[in-house]
C-alpha cells in the first residue's frame, strides 16, 4: 500500500522560514508529479507547487518568489521550502503525488495525498 507522509510543519514568526518534506512509500513503481496544496480555515483547498519528474515547476502566484519546491526522486520525497512567510500562509498544508503502483493484478496509475501538517506564522 502507497503512503504519503509529512513532516516539517510548525509554528513561525512572519518573514521566517519553513522546510516541509514528504516522503512515499509503498510498492512503487515511479512517480509522476508531485505537488503541495494548502486549505485554511474558511477557504478551499488549493495548489501550492507542483513539480515533474524531470524537475519542471509551476507555482501559485501568492507564493512565486517565497516558495521552492524540489524532489529526490531516487529517496521518493518532495520538499517545499518557504521562506518570508506571512500571516496569509497560515494552513493545513498537504503532500499530493502522481504514483504508479505495482500489484498482483497489474500496475495502478494513482493520485495520493498525506494526512497534512499544520504550518502557523505569527505576528
Amino acid at each position: 500500500q502507497v503512503q504519503l507522509v509529512e513532516s516539517g510543519g510548525g509554528l513561525v514568526q512572519a518573514g521566517g522560514s519553513l522546510r516541509l518534506s514528504c516522503s512515499a512509500s509503498g510498492n512503487i513503481v515511479s512517480i509522476n508529479d508531485m505537488g503541495w496544496y494548502r486549505q485554511a480555515p474558511g477557504k478551499q483547498r488549493e495548489l501550492v507547487a507542483v513539480i515533474t519528474f524531470g524537475g519542471s515547476t509551476n507555482y501559485a502566484d501568492s507564493v512565486k518568489g517565497r516558495f521552492t519546491i524540489s524532489r529526490d526522486n531516487v529517496k521518493n520525497m518532495v520538499y517545499l521550502q518557504m521562506n518570508r512567510l506571512k500571516l496569509e500562509d497560515t494552513a493545513v498544508y498537504y503532500c499530493n503525488a502522481d504514483i504508479i503502483s505495482a500489484a498482483v493484478t497489474g500496475t495502478f496509475d494513482l493520485i495520493y495525498w498525506g494526512q497534512g501538517t499544520q504550518v502557523t506564522v505569527s505576528s
